[in-house]
């Protein structure tokens, strides 16, 4: 069943059902979510997130552009919010059969003349329409419908306008006669009496949608005691409550200076990528970009909070909602790499095992990463890449070291490199030459390992990243396979690498797309990159 049979059989049945305002995409999937049956394409909130006036102010084609968002991101039947047809019947034929090609489910025009001001601030009696215009254009609009199913309701100001409920049945009936599928009868009173003594007068049994937004707190109960009376429309309170919550999250920001107390208010960035439907494009990108089974990964996940002082492992530290460690898995296996070894220690039961190898450091209080990394080498008998269990990273940098040139295979280990400060490490990598093209030098090297000197880092000098393919793996395991490896650094490797001949390749990245996590200022770039 399509979205357009799907309102037909809603408003069909002997039931209300509720609608409730969406003005984009986002707040599409939210009412989706929420679990209501319907959308309302309001043209206020949709005119509002705009920032312009609901006052005919923008174009049917950029009505269609923020409903091909909506329509897209929802699987619920939606009914736009059509104003007048945006001019005469020609105008509001075009705009039905639009929607049509759109998918859209249904349309609601009112009987106000073009250009329209919005019901609520509508003071004027010859605001309204021609009946006998506007019969003639709900007659056009179905005869140009080409969708069986497709549903056109019938708007009535006349209450709006004071008008009155004789002048609200007669425009009813000569609108249904014409061939609008249902009518909604709008009122801008604080009670439903208006609705009441229409409903009371009005003998058709079809259905009928109101909008009980200035009657608010008349009960439900008593706005459908009509069965009639089939679709509850709530109109724009997703719009208003984002403005309350924006208005409130500006002002706390801006006499703050800061964000650090606005975090707790707000969603988090994963969420986001929720609505967005990210996993599912992660899914895509593992069933149609290129695989890797001829490489395998390695997290070094064996280490202790350090001086962040938090009771769980840093590779389960989260960033905007997101752990490290899942951030780390969900790239490699977007990148086609599903062969995925963890080194645990501390607090090794909290690192999830599932879909992976693990291998378990226990002596991960007395050693360093060199040491885990010299565990996981016995195992890999292929190419593998090497990620530090607290390094935050854009995607691009896995990617490329993926696709380091095959042409260059001397290379037998590749590093990504920072030029700037990275972290306290002790040491510093000397380059072949400078290091000025971020990514794009495959003729970089490391030539040398040296103690760091504070203010006396050359251009010529560059920052270990923590993440590296480890193209010999053989020659790699041969040089951790020492006696007094558990007192070791990576500087020790990277420097009895360079003893044994091997050649290391760098791709530079800037500070901008990696983060070593080792405090909460690194937690806050983190949070940057995504």
């Amino acid at each position: 069943m399509n979205k357009i049979q799907k309102f037909r059989e809603l408003m069909n049945r002997k039931e209300h059902f509720f609608l409730m305002e969406a003005h984009d995409g986002l707040s599409a999937k939210i009412v989706e979510e929420a679990g209501f049956p319907a959308i309302w394409a309001s043209g206020l909130s949709i005119t509002a997130s705009l920032g312009v006036r609901d006052n005919n102010e923008i174009s049917y084609t950029q009505l269609l552009d923020v409903l091909e968002y909506m329509n897209d991101a929802s699987d619920l039947p939606i009914l736009v919010d059509g104003d007048t047809g945006y001019g005469n019947f020609n105008n509001a034929c075009r705009l039905l059969q639009k929607l049509e090609q759109l998918g859209i489910a249904a349309v609601c025009i009112e009987d106000k003349k073009f250009p329209k001001t919005n019901s609520f601030l509508e003071t004027k009696m010859d605001a309204l329409a021609d009946p006998q215009e506007f019969a003639g254009k709900i007659r056009a609009m179905k005869e140009a419908q080409r969708t069986p199913d497709f549903t056109v309701v019938a708007r009535l100001e006349s209450l709006i306008v004071g008008a009155g409920v004789d002048d609200a049945v007669k425009r009813a009936n000569l609108y249904l006669d014409a061939g609008a599928d249902a009518i909604l009868v709008h009122s801008k009173k604080a009670t439903s009496v208006d609705i009441d003594d229409f409903l009371r007068a009005f003998d058709r049994d079809v259905p009928v949608f109101i909008v009980p937004t200035k009657y608010y707190t008349v009960p439900v109960s008593h706005l459908t005691r009509d069965k009639r009376v089939r679709g509850i429309i709530w109109a724009n309170h997703n719009v208003r409550a984002c403005v309350t919550a924006m208005q409130d999250i500006c002002k706390r920001i801006y006499n703050d200076g800061c964000i650090t107390n606005a975090e707790d208010m707000i969603a988090p960035v994963s969420e986001l990528f929720r609505l967005q439907k990210n996993e599912e494009y992660l899914e895509m990108e593992k069933k149609y970009l290129p695989t890797h089974p001829d490489v395998s990964a390695v997290i070094l996940a064996a280490g202790g909070p350090g001086s962040l002082n938090f009771s769980a492992p840093k590779a389960l530290l989260k960033v905007n909602g997101q752990r490290i460690l899942d951030h780390q898995l969900n790239v490699l296996r977007s990148s086609g790499v599903s062969d995925i070894t963890i080194v645990r220690g501390y607090k090794r039961e909290e690192i999830p095992s599932e879909n992976v190898k693990v291998i378990d450091n226990d002596r991960w209080s007395e050693t360093n990463v060199i040491y885990s990394l010299s565990l996981a080498a016995q195992k890999m008998k292929q190419p593998y890449l090497v990620l530090y269990g607290d390094v935050f990273f854009k995607k691009y940098l896995l990617r490329s070291l993926l696709e380091y040139p095959a042409e260059r295979q001397d290379v037998d280990l590749v590093l990504v490199c920072v030029k700037e400060d990275y972290i306290k490490s002790g040491y510093v990598l000397k380059l072949n030459k400078k290091a000025d093209v971020f990514g794009e030098d495959t003729d970089l090297t490391v030539i040398g390992v040296h103690e760091e000197i504070a203010g006396d880092t050359g251009s010529d000098t560059v920052y270990f990243s923590g993440l590296m393919m480890i193209r010999n793996y053989e020659a790699a395991e041969r040089i951790l396979k020492v006696q007094n490896i558990a007192s070791l650094h990576m500087a020790d490797f990277i420097a009895g690498a360079l003893r044994e001949g091997l050649s290391l390749g760098v791709i530079i990245s800037s500070r901008e797309a990696v983060v070593d996590i080792n405090s909460l200022n690194d937690l806050m770039k983190a949070g940057e990159i995504v």
